[in-house]
């Protein structure tokens, strides 16, 4: 899960981290009045959507006088933001936060994962930050600096130290930044975070050492037990169909592809998905209905797959253990005979039950181009959606 800048911020400064000081708006006489009980004489009217890159944009503007910031207001609420982390359709910008733009003489980087392969976590620093930050990386890869966290006693101080004096910070700065760097720990350990980047972590003429961005990712499996931080999400941040499936605990994630899947299992669905690629066609979604699907659910998993118009054919590839093949062959009939499926349909079942399930298809009277094994489905899969079979054939 993803929370907006302004949120992450608010987390940060409880565990010490320092910010400027900032305002949420929702129009923009919001973020006039935000700016003068602000203060100052410089503001940054930044667009609050759950993806980064916005200053190249266009998403972050530097205002010095109120109609400026009335005016940038207007420019960005109500508008789609589209960046390199969006995709073509953007994301919608129905907030921004007004924070005091001070000057300031130095962009760092600092950063937070989980590194799965060591089981720790993962702090990640540079001297260089801001919006070139990426290029930077693929540059001069030794500008990257690293430490690997023991879960056992967390980062200690003396690393933190370390890594501020690897920054070229001073002595007075270093200090300021040590509580920045094991404030920001503490707040990605506390708070079940998948993923923390400062960008840009900036020093100031008079030492001060901020956080002038936040953003923040959270693991969904550990949220609850943490609903102040649940209770930050923003679904209209979010494609509809995600929170739809979200709701019948559906794992569902949209592509750009025409071929649409109903598949029960992440590993066998990504399996689906490269074989639809291998066989020369493009998926159009990412879909686990899980381990027990039931034919209500089954048939919302149809609904989700149909509501995105690129879809030219549907591929049903059902490996059951845990789940049983009748029960998905229901799901699949009633989805038929609800919906109004004018896309070929190919299914393939195994396992569990299998000939009772495919008697269940095929007793129904619905046209079905059947598959028997994975290879055999994609293959068909594509042709359907390139029009190259005529006719579906009953399953049998």
């Amino acid at each position: 899960m993803n929370i907006h800048e302004y949120q992450a911020k608010e987390l940060l400064a409880r565990f010490g981290v320092a910010v400027q000081p900032g305002a949420i708006a929702f129009n923009p006489e919001q973020a006039v009045y935000a700016a003068t009980q602000l203060g100052g004489w410089h503001w940054a009217v930044k667009a609050q959507i759950h993806a980064g890159a916005r200053g190249k944009a266009g998403g972050i503007k530097l205002c010095k006088t109120y109609q400026e910031v009335r005016q940038a207001a207007e420019e960005l609420i109500g508008r789609r933001l589209v960046t390199t982390q969006t995709g073509p359709d953007g994301q919608p910008i129905q907030r921004v936060y007004i924070e005091v733009a001070d000057p300031f003489e130095r962009e760092l980087y600092l950063g937070y994962v989980v590194d799965r392969k060591e089981e720790r976590i993962r702090v990640i620093a540079s001297r260089h930050g801001g919006m070139d930050i990426e290029e930077i990386v693929k540059t001069d890869p030794n500008a990257i600096l690293q430490v690997v966290v023991e879960p056992a006693v967390g980062l200690q101080a003396f690393q933190a130290r370390e890594l501020a004096f690897q920054l070229g910070l001073n002595i007075k700065q270093v200090s300021r930044a040590v509580t920045t760097i094991l404030g920001a720990y503490r707040a990605f350990r506390d708070c079940d975070a998948s993923m923390l980047e400062i960008n840009p972590l900036v020093v100031t003429a008079d030492d001060r050492v901020l956080a002038l961005d936040a953003k923040m990712s959270f693991d969904d499996n550990a949220l609850f037990r943490r609903p102040n931080i649940a209770a930050m999400f923003d679904p209209q941040q979010q494609d509809p169909r995600e929170a739809q499936a979200a709701e019948h605990n559906l794992n569902y994630i949209g592509l750009e592809g025409e071929i649409g899947c109903i598949v029960n299992g992440a590993g066998l669905a990504m399996a689906t998905m490269d074989m639809i690629k291998h066989a020369g066609g493009s998926p159009a979604n990412f879909l686990d209905v899980g381990g027990g699907a039931s034919p209500d659910r089954v048939a919302t998993a149809f609904r989700l797959v149909l509501s995105d118009s690129n879809v030219k054919s549907i591929l049903v590839n059902i490996f059951a253990g845990i789940n049983r093949c009748d029960w998905v062959a229901q799901g699949v009939v009633q989805a038929c005979k609800q919906i109004d499926i004018k896309v070929p349909l190919v299914v393939r079942l195994a396992g569990t039950n299998v000939e009772e399930g495919r008697k269940i298809i095929a007793e129904s009277g619905i046209n079905i181009i059947g598959a028997e094994t994975l290879a055999e489905a994609a293959d068909k899969a594509v042709a359907a959606c390139r029009g190259t079979i005529a006719a579906p054939v009953s399953i049998h």
